[in-house]
Protein backbone atom coordinates (compact mmCIF):
# COMPACT_ATOMS: atom_id res chain seq x y z
CA UNK A 1 0.00 0.00 0.00
CA UNK A 2 1.62 3.91 -0.60
CA UNK A 3 1.82 5.65 1.92
CA UNK A 4 1.42 9.55 1.10
CA UNK A 5 3.40 11.70 3.15
CA UNK A 6 3.01 15.31 2.97
CA UNK A 7 6.06 17.09 3.92
CA UNK A 8 9.14 19.22 2.20
CA UNK A 9 13.27 18.94 2.37
CA UNK A 10 12.96 20.96 5.76
CA UNK A 11 10.93 18.41 7.50
CA UNK A 12 13.32 15.00 6.52
CA UNK A 13 14.35 13.92 9.74
CA UNK A 14 10.73 14.87 10.94
CA UNK A 15 10.00 12.16 7.87
CA UNK A 16 13.09 9.91 8.61
CA UNK A 17 11.87 9.53 12.15
CA UNK A 18 8.41 8.73 11.20
CA UNK A 19 9.50 6.27 8.87
CA UNK A 20 11.87 4.93 11.58
CA UNK A 21 8.89 4.33 13.91
CA UNK A 22 6.76 2.59 11.88
CA UNK A 23 9.31 0.33 10.88
CA UNK A 24 9.90 -0.36 14.81
CA UNK A 25 6.45 -0.99 16.00
CA UNK A 26 5.06 -2.68 12.82
CA UNK A 27 8.40 -4.11 11.22
CA UNK A 28 6.22 -6.44 8.46
CA UNK A 29 3.75 -3.22 7.64
CA UNK A 30 2.91 -3.25 4.14
CA UNK A 31 3.60 0.27 2.90
CA UNK A 32 5.97 2.17 0.31
CA UNK A 33 6.50 5.70 1.67
CA UNK A 34 5.97 8.30 -1.24
CA UNK A 35 8.13 11.25 -0.18
CA UNK A 36 8.12 14.34 -1.78
CA UNK A 37 11.28 16.21 -2.34
CA UNK A 38 12.89 19.21 -3.79
CA UNK A 39 16.82 18.74 -3.63
CA UNK A 40 16.93 15.87 -1.11
CA UNK A 41 16.20 13.10 -3.66
CA UNK A 42 17.24 9.59 -1.67
CA UNK A 43 17.55 5.92 -2.98
CA UNK A 44 14.07 3.96 -4.13
CA UNK A 45 13.26 0.35 -2.43
CA UNK A 46 10.53 -1.24 -1.53
CA UNK A 47 9.96 0.91 1.36
CA UNK A 48 10.91 4.31 -0.11
CA UNK A 49 9.32 6.20 -3.33
CA UNK A 50 10.72 9.63 -3.53
CA UNK A 51 8.65 12.13 -5.92
CA UNK A 52 10.03 15.59 -7.37
CA UNK A 53 7.57 18.29 -6.10
CA UNK A 54 7.45 21.87 -6.00
CA UNK A 55 7.73 23.55 -2.66
CA UNK A 56 4.26 24.27 -1.72
CA UNK A 57 1.68 22.07 -0.66
CA UNK A 58 -0.98 22.12 -3.08
CA UNK A 59 1.40 21.45 -5.47
CA UNK A 60 3.48 18.30 -3.40
CA UNK A 61 0.13 17.01 -2.95
CA UNK A 62 -1.13 17.22 -6.83
CA UNK A 63 2.44 15.61 -7.88
CA UNK A 64 2.22 12.95 -4.63
CA UNK A 65 -1.29 11.85 -6.09
CA UNK A 66 -1.33 12.46 -10.05
CA UNK A 67 -0.76 8.91 -10.96
CA UNK A 68 -3.19 7.55 -8.72
CA UNK A 69 -6.36 6.28 -9.46
CA UNK A 70 -9.61 8.04 -7.24
CA UNK A 71 -10.83 4.67 -5.87
CA UNK A 72 -7.30 3.57 -5.03
CA UNK A 73 -6.81 2.94 -1.11
CA UNK A 74 -3.19 4.56 0.63
CA UNK A 75 -2.29 5.63 4.44
CA UNK A 76 -2.34 8.92 4.55
CA UNK A 77 0.40 10.13 7.16
CA UNK A 78 1.45 13.64 7.04
CA UNK A 79 5.11 14.45 8.79
CA UNK A 80 4.13 15.83 11.96
CA UNK A 81 2.62 13.12 13.27
CA UNK A 82 4.54 9.52 14.19
CA UNK A 83 3.29 6.51 15.68
CA UNK A 84 4.07 6.39 19.67
CA UNK A 85 1.79 2.46 19.81
CA UNK A 86 0.01 0.71 17.28
CA UNK A 87 -2.38 -2.44 18.05
CA UNK A 88 -1.02 -3.98 15.19
CA UNK A 89 -3.32 -6.91 14.88
CA UNK A 90 -5.84 -5.02 15.61
CA UNK A 91 -4.89 -2.29 12.73
CA UNK A 92 -4.27 -5.70 10.62
CA UNK A 93 -8.38 -6.53 10.42
CA UNK A 94 -9.28 -2.90 10.28
CA UNK A 95 -7.28 -3.18 6.56
CA UNK A 96 -9.08 -6.46 5.82
CA UNK A 97 -12.15 -4.75 6.73
CA UNK A 98 -11.88 -1.98 4.57
CA UNK A 99 -10.61 -3.49 1.52
CA UNK A 100 -13.80 -5.67 0.76
CA UNK A 101 -15.77 -4.77 -2.40
CA UNK A 102 -19.31 -4.65 -0.03
CA UNK A 103 -18.01 -2.12 2.51
CA UNK A 104 -18.84 1.00 1.25
CA UNK A 105 -16.29 3.20 2.83
CA UNK A 106 -13.79 5.71 1.73
CA UNK A 107 -11.67 6.46 4.91
CA UNK A 108 -10.75 4.98 8.13
CA UNK A 109 -9.35 6.79 11.35
CA UNK A 110 -8.54 4.08 14.08
CA UNK A 111 -6.87 6.70 16.72
CA UNK A 112 -10.07 7.92 18.10
CA UNK A 113 -9.35 11.50 20.02
CA UNK A 114 -10.30 15.02 19.77
CA UNK A 115 -13.94 15.81 18.59
CA UNK A 116 -14.00 12.34 17.76
CA UNK A 117 -14.75 11.89 21.08
CA UNK A 118 -17.25 13.78 21.98
CA UNK A 119 -19.78 13.26 19.01
CA UNK A 120 -19.31 17.07 17.53
CA UNK A 121 -17.48 15.22 14.58
CA UNK A 122 -19.74 12.71 14.49
CA UNK A 123 -22.82 11.27 12.07
CA UNK A 124 -25.57 8.89 14.02
CA UNK A 125 -24.61 6.32 10.91
CA UNK A 126 -22.59 3.19 12.42
CA UNK A 127 -21.18 0.60 9.58
CA UNK A 128 -20.96 -2.88 10.76
CA UNK A 129 -17.53 -5.12 9.45
CA UNK A 130 -17.77 -9.25 8.63
CA UNK A 131 -15.28 -8.58 11.57
CA UNK A 132 -17.96 -7.69 14.32
CA UNK A 133 -16.37 -4.07 14.34
CA UNK A 134 -18.41 -1.01 14.19
CA UNK A 135 -17.40 2.35 12.84
CA UNK A 136 -18.88 5.71 13.16
CA UNK A 137 -19.39 7.95 10.76
CA UNK A 138 -17.50 11.04 10.68
CA UNK A 139 -19.48 14.55 8.92
CA UNK A 140 -16.46 16.38 8.45
CA UNK A 141 -13.00 16.84 7.62
CA UNK A 142 -12.26 16.67 11.26
CA UNK A 143 -8.92 14.69 12.87
CA UNK A 144 -7.99 14.58 8.81
CA UNK A 145 -4.25 15.17 9.46
CA UNK A 146 -3.84 11.85 11.98
CA UNK A 147 -2.36 9.38 10.13
CA UNK A 148 -5.53 6.90 8.47
CA UNK A 149 -6.40 4.60 5.73
CA UNK A 150 -8.47 7.26 2.81
CA UNK A 151 -9.26 6.37 -0.79
CA UNK A 152 -7.28 9.16 -3.27
CA UNK A 153 -10.20 10.75 -3.65
CA UNK A 154 -10.80 12.39 -0.92
CA UNK A 155 -7.60 14.26 -0.26
CA UNK A 156 -7.59 15.20 -3.99
CA UNK A 157 -11.13 16.75 -3.76
CA UNK A 158 -9.96 18.49 -0.66
CA UNK A 159 -6.78 20.16 -1.57
CA UNK A 160 -8.50 20.98 -4.82
CA UNK A 161 -10.95 22.92 -3.22
CA UNK A 162 -8.09 25.15 -1.27
CA UNK A 163 -6.39 28.07 -2.41
CA UNK A 164 -3.36 28.40 -4.50
CA UNK A 165 -1.07 29.75 -2.32
CA UNK A 166 -1.44 28.09 1.41
CA UNK A 167 1.36 30.25 3.31
CA UNK A 168 1.93 27.16 6.14
CA UNK A 169 -0.08 23.99 6.88
CA UNK A 170 -1.39 25.59 10.17
CA UNK A 171 -3.85 27.81 8.05
CA UNK A 172 -4.98 24.33 6.51
CA UNK A 173 -7.17 23.46 10.19
CA UNK A 174 -8.94 26.95 9.25
CA UNK A 175 -9.80 25.98 5.54
CA UNK A 176 -10.53 22.42 5.49
CA UNK A 177 -13.53 23.78 8.14
CA UNK A 178 -14.74 25.71 4.89
CA UNK A 179 -15.03 22.69 2.77
CA UNK A 180 -17.96 20.32 2.74
CA UNK A 181 -17.57 16.92 3.19
CA UNK A 182 -18.92 15.14 -0.28
CA UNK A 183 -21.75 12.92 0.75
CA UNK A 184 -20.52 10.25 -1.62
CA UNK A 185 -17.20 10.43 0.27
CA UNK A 186 -17.65 7.89 3.53
CA UNK A 187 -15.06 8.48 6.40
CA UNK A 188 -15.24 6.62 9.54
CA UNK A 189 -13.51 6.06 12.73
CA UNK A 190 -13.45 3.28 15.02
CA UNK A 191 -14.94 3.30 18.11
CA UNK A 192 -11.63 2.50 20.29
CA UNK A 193 -7.98 3.70 19.59
CA UNK A 194 -6.25 1.29 18.01
CA UNK A 195 -3.11 3.81 18.22
CA UNK A 196 -1.50 6.50 19.86
CA UNK A 197 0.55 9.06 17.69
CA UNK A 198 2.88 12.16 18.80
CA UNK A 199 2.54 15.67 17.27
CA UNK A 200 6.20 16.05 16.11
CA UNK A 201 5.82 20.07 15.94
CA UNK A 202 4.05 22.63 17.56
CA UNK A 203 4.15 26.42 16.77
CA UNK A 204 7.30 26.37 14.34
CA UNK A 205 9.26 24.28 17.31
CA UNK A 206 9.84 20.64 18.08
CA UNK A 207 7.89 19.20 20.49
CA UNK A 208 9.37 17.77 24.01
CA UNK A 209 7.67 14.15 22.77
CA UNK A 210 9.49 14.33 19.71
CA UNK A 211 12.41 15.51 20.92
CA UNK A 212 12.95 12.57 23.04
CA UNK A 213 11.39 9.87 20.44
CA UNK A 214 14.17 11.46 17.86
CA UNK A 215 17.18 10.71 20.94
CA UNK A 216 15.74 7.61 21.95
CA UNK A 217 15.78 6.09 18.53
CA UNK A 218 19.10 7.34 17.70
CA UNK A 219 17.99 9.59 14.82
CA UNK A 220 19.37 12.57 13.78
CA UNK A 221 17.81 15.84 15.23
CA UNK A 222 16.09 18.63 12.88
CA UNK A 223 17.76 22.20 13.12
CA UNK A 224 14.67 23.76 14.77
CA UNK A 225 14.27 24.33 18.22
CA UNK A 226 12.84 22.38 20.95
CA UNK A 227 9.10 23.73 22.88
CA UNK A 228 8.75 22.55 26.19
CA UNK A 229 5.14 20.74 25.10
CA UNK A 230 4.29 17.46 24.59
CA UNK A 231 1.36 16.53 22.57
CA UNK A 232 0.26 12.96 22.13
CA UNK A 233 -3.19 11.85 20.55
CA UNK A 234 -4.65 8.26 21.07
CA UNK A 235 -5.16 6.18 24.12
CA UNK A 236 -2.70 7.82 26.95
CA UNK A 237 -3.31 4.34 28.69
CA UNK A 238 -0.32 2.85 26.72
CA UNK A 239 2.36 5.55 27.13
CA UNK A 240 5.50 5.15 29.04
CA UNK A 241 5.84 6.43 32.71
CA UNK A 242 7.25 9.39 31.31
CA UNK A 243 4.95 10.71 28.96
CA UNK A 244 1.72 10.15 31.02
CA UNK A 245 3.10 12.14 34.01
CA UNK A 246 3.60 15.19 30.73
CA UNK A 247 0.20 14.33 29.50
CA UNK A 248 -1.53 14.36 33.09
CA UNK A 249 0.42 17.46 34.15
CA UNK A 250 -0.74 19.53 31.39
CA UNK A 251 -4.19 18.57 31.99
CA UNK A 252 -4.06 20.25 35.57
CA UNK A 253 -2.94 22.97 34.05
CA UNK A 254 -5.38 23.60 31.39
CA UNK A 255 -7.82 22.94 34.05
CA UNK A 256 -6.41 25.49 36.78
CA UNK A 257 -6.55 28.33 33.91
CA UNK A 258 -10.10 27.64 32.94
Amino acid sequence: MKAVVLTYDKYRHLTDHMIHKYNFLWPDHPFQFRIPYQQLAGENDARHDYIEAPKDIRGTVTALLQDLPDDEWIYWCIDDKYPVWLDVPAIRQLMNDMILPTVKSDGLLFCRCRSMLDGVGLRRERLKAVSGQVYLRRKNYEQIWIHQFVRVKVIRHLFEQFADDIPNAKVMDDMKKKVLLPESHALYVTRASYAVFGESTTRGKLTMNCYHSIVEAGDALPDMPVDKESIFMGGDEVLSLRDNIKLNLKRVKNYLVQ
